[in-house]
C-alpha cells in the first residue's frame, strides 16, 4: 500500500474511535451531568482515540498490515501526540478549571491564565522529579528526549495498572464466588428498613420542633417590643433582661435540636447504604441459583487460582530478581515442539495465536478501564468538579494505555516487537516488569487484608444490632 492509503486507513479508524469516545462520554460517563465545556469532551475523545489507535497499530504489526515505514511513522505520530496530551494539554486545562472553581481568585483573563501557567509549571516540575529515583532511561539521552517523557509516563502508568490489576485479581473472585455470600433473609431487610423509617420520622419531628421554636422566638420578640414601648426606664431594663434570657434559652434549644437532627441524618444515610448492601446481597443469592450465576462462580474459582499463581510468580520474580526472557507464545510453542514432539507450522500458528492473545488483552484492557473510570467518576463527581475529574481521568487513561503498550511488548514474539522497541526508545524495559510485580504484590495483599476485615465485620455490622 502507498503511504497515503495507509494514512487514510489510520485516519478513518481514528475518526471511528473518536466517535465511540464521544458517544461513551455523553451516554455513559456524563449522562447525569450537563456538558458546559466543549473542550472537555473533545479532549477525552481525542485521548481515547489515540489510545485505541496504538492498540490498533500493535495488531497491524502482528498481521503485517500496512507498510513497515507507514506503521513506524504513525507509531511516532501517535506517541508524540499522546505525550503532548498527557503532559501539556490535559494538565493545562485541569489547572485552568481548578483556578476557575476557586471563588476567592479573580477570574480576569490575565489573572486566571497566569495562575494556570503557574500550576502547570509546578506539575511539570513534579512530573519530571518522579523519574529521578528510578532507573528508567539511559544516561546518553538528553533531558528533553522522548525517552525521558515515555519513561516517566511509564512509571505512573505501570503503577496505576499494577494497583488496578492487584485489586481486580482479588476482588473479582470475592464478588463472584458463592462461598463468600452471606445469608440475607427478608426479615433482615425488613428490620433494617423499619429502623430507617423510624429515623426518618424522628428527623421530621426534630425539624418540626426547630421550626416551631423559631416561630415562638419570633413571636416573643414581637410581643416584647410592643410591651417595652409602654413602660418606663426601670420597666425597660426588666423587659430587656427577660427577653435576653428567653432568647438565650430558645437559641440553646434550637442548637441542640439541630445537632440531634444532623446526627439522625447521618444515621439514616448509614442505614440506607446498609439497606442497599443487603438488597444487593439478596439479588446475588437469587442470581447464584441461575446458570449465569454458576458460570460466574466457576470463573471466580478460575481467577482465584490465577490470583494465587500471579502472587506466587510476582514473589519469585522479586526475590530472585527475575524477568521473563521469552514471551508466553514462544515458550508454549517451544514446549509443544521440543518436549511434546508436536509438528505444525510454527510461523503460521505464532502469528494467529499472537493476534488472538493481543486482541483479548486489548479488548479486556479497554473494557476494564472504561468500567473503572465510570465507577470512579460516579463516586466522586459533582456539578462543579465534573469537568476537572473527566480531564484527570483522560490523563490517567492516556498514561495507562502507553504503559499497556510498554508492558504488552513482552507478550509479543521478537519479530513483532521490533518497531515497538524502536519507537519506545532505549528504555529499561526490565525495570517496568519488576516494578509492576512489586506494586501488584502490594496491591493484591492489601486487597486481601481489606476484604478479609470487611467480610468478617459485615455480618456483625448488618445483623448483630437487631
Amino acid at each position: 500500500m502507498s503511504f497515503l492509503v495507509d494514512s487514510f486507513i489510520v485516519f478513518v479508524s481514528q475518526i471511528l474511535f473518536f466517535a465511540f469516545g464521544w458517544v461513551f462520554f455523553l451516554k455513559q460517563l456524563f449522562k447525569n451531568y450537563e456538558v458546559h465545556q466543549l473542550v472537555v469532551i473533545v479532549s477525552f475523545s481525542i485521548t481515547f482515540s489515540l489510545s485505541c489507535t496504538m492498540f490498533e497499530l500493535i495488531i497491524f504489526e502482528i498481521i503485517d498490515f500496512l507498510d513497515s515505514s507507514s506503521r513506524y511513522f504513525h507509531w511516532m505520530l501517535e506517541l508524540i501526540a499522546m505525550l503532548l496530551a498527557v503532559i501539556v494539554v490535559l494538565p493545562f486545562y485541569i489547572a485552568y478549571f481548578i483556578v476557575g472553581n476557586i471563588k476567592m481568585v479573580s477570574q480576569k483573563p490575565y489573572t486566571r491564565t497566569g495562575l494556570t501557567f503557574g500550576i502547570w509549571f509546578a506539575f511539570v516540575y513534579l512530573f519530571w522529579k518522579i523519574g529521578d529515583p528510578f532507573p528508567i532511561h539511559s544516561p546518553k539521552h538528553g533531558i528533553f528526549s522522548m525517552e525521558q517523557c515515555i519513561g516517566r509516563v511509564g512509571v505512573v502508568g505501570v503503577t496505576l495498572m499494577a494497583l488496578l490489576s492487584g485489586f481486580g485479581a482479588v476482588n473479582y473472585p470475592y464478588t463472584s464466588m458463592f462461598v463468600f455470600l452471606r445469608n440475607v433473609t427478608a426479615s433482615d431487610i425488613q428490620a433494617l428498613e423499619k429502623r430507617l423509617m423510624q429515623s426518618m420520622d424522628m428527623i421530621v419531628m426534630k425539624k418540626k420542633r426547630i421550626a416551631q421554636a423559631k416561630r415562638d422566638m419570633n413571636l416573643r420578640a414581637g410581643t416584647t417590643n410592643v410591651t417595652s414601648s409602654n413602660t418606663n426606664s426601670s420597666g425597660i431594663w426588666g423587659m430587656m433582661k427577660s427577653f435576653t434570657s428567653t432568647r438565650t434559652s430558645s437559641t440553646e434549644n434550637i442548637s441542640a435540636l439541630k445537632e440531634e437532627a444532623e446526627a439522625l441524618e447521618e444515621l439514616s444515610r448509614q442505614l440506607f447504604l446498609e439497606s442497599v448492601d443487603l438488597h444487593n446481597m439478596q439479588e446475588r443469592i437469587h442470581e447464584s441459583k441461575t446458570l449465569k450465576g454458576k458460570y460466574f462462580n466457576f470463573l471466580g474459582y478460575f481467577f482465584s487460582g490465577y490470583c494465587i499463581w500471579k502472587i506466587f510468580m510476582a514473589t519469585i520474580n522479586i526475590v530472585f530478581d527475575r524477568v521473563g526472557k521469552k514471551d508466553p507464545i514462544t515458550r508454549g510453542i517451544e514446549i509443544a515442539v521440543v518436549y511434546l514432539g508436536i509438528q505444525f507450522d510454527v510461523k503460521f500458528w505464532m502469528q494467529h495465536i499472537s493476534f488472538l492473545l493481543v486482541g483479548i488483552i486489548v479488548i479486556t484492557s479497554i473494557r476494564g478501564l472504561l468500567i473503572t473510570l465510570t465507577k470512579f467518576f460516579y463516586a466522586i463527581a459533582s456539578n462543579k468538579s465534573s469537568s476537572i475529574i473527566v480531564l484527570a481521568l483522560a490523563q490517567i487513561m492516556g498514561m495507562y494505555f502507553v504503559s499497556s503498550v510498554l508492558l504488552m511488548r513482552m507478550n509479543m514474539p521478537l519479530e513483532y516487537r521490533s518497531i515497538i522497541t524502536e519507537v519506545l526508545g532505549d528504555l529499561q524495559f526490565n525495570f517496568y516488569h519488576r516494578w509492576f510485580d512489586v506494586i501488584f504484590l502490594v496491591s493484591a495483599l492489601s486487597s486481601i487484608g481489606f476484604l478479609y476485615i470487611a467480610h468478617k465485620q459485615a455480618p456483625e455490622k448488618h445483623f448483630d444490632r437487631y
